[in-house]
């Protein structure tokens, strides 16, 4: 299930990128600030490059390039 980034508030949707960039193995080496990093995806969220799938049976929330989404769940 995709969760459009508006519904959201605020505080979550950083905590939640936040996670996403500070996870083992998504930093590869990358000495790039905390705040670049979340900018990049909130950027790549407001293009649309990037969504917010929640899965029902984990109750887990994950961020996804579109393009690696399966195409009926943006239908």
């Amino acid at each position: 299930m995709l969760i459009p980034q508006q519904l959201l508030e605020a505080d979550t949707l950083t905590r939640l990128i936040e996670d996403f960039v500070t996870r083992d193995g998504t930093d590869n080496g990358d000495e790039t600030p905390l705040e670049t990093r979340v900018l990049r995806v909130r950027r790549a969220l407001d293009k649309g490059d990037a969504v917010i799938v929640f899965d029902p049976e984990s109750e887990q929330c994950q961020l996804m390039l579109k393009r690696e989404v399966p195409r009926e769940w943006l239908d």
